[in-house]
């Protein structure tokens, strides 16, 4: 399967099965976070990974977009190991984390696995709940799992603006 083909058949899987997801797995969502490009190659990001029944109330306690996955990921940028752009101080944290986020859904997907990225939690109630993330700028939260045979792609999925909304040749 193409990359474009890949991207297009991804989509925001809202119905998971509890279905446990083996570790080799796993580790290869891992390995795709590990891979994923960031600034200066400074890897300024963590992923946290939770699973088991105090991990799934943990989550079920800062977020309804649970979806029944008995697995997630949570990714985090810490802005003091993150480069920083010299002429406007922009400091690339969050998108390097974005970006390692972007290649784990990816490999979500490519490895016949649901999720959709979360980001309606409470991360200050997580970053309590789990002090090793204080210090992060969590932007992304993903339960993953095995998709119901009842999913499907929001109404939403196929809509998109044209080209030329998007895209401007300067």
């Amino acid at each position: 399967m193409s990359f474009n083909e890949l991207a297009r058949k991804r989509y925001s899987c809202r119905s998971i099965s509890n279905k446990e997801v083996e570790q080799e797995k796993i580790d290869k969502i891992l390995e795709a976070a590990m891979v994923a490009p960031t600034a200066v190659n400074f890897q300024p990001f963590k992923v946290w990974v939770i699973r088991g029944e105090k991990g799934l109330e943990n989550v079920a306690s800062v977020t309804g977009c649970t979806f029944g996955a008995p697995l997630f990921f949570v990714v985090g940028g810490l802005a003091e190991s993150a480069w920083t752009r010299s002429f406007d101080g922009e400091n690339f944290a969050a998108v390097d984390a974005s970006i390692v986020a972007t290649h784990m859904m990816l490999a979500v997907e490519d490895l016949g696995l649901a999720s959709t990225w979360v980001a309606n939690f409470d991360a200050p109630k997580l970053r309590e709940i789990y002090p090793q993330m204080k210090d992060y700028d969590l932007v992304a939260m993903f339960p993953v799992g095995y998709a119901n045979p009842d999913a499907k792609p929001s109404d939403r999925h196929e809509i998109s603006k044209s080209k030329d909304e998007l895209v401007e040749e300067l």
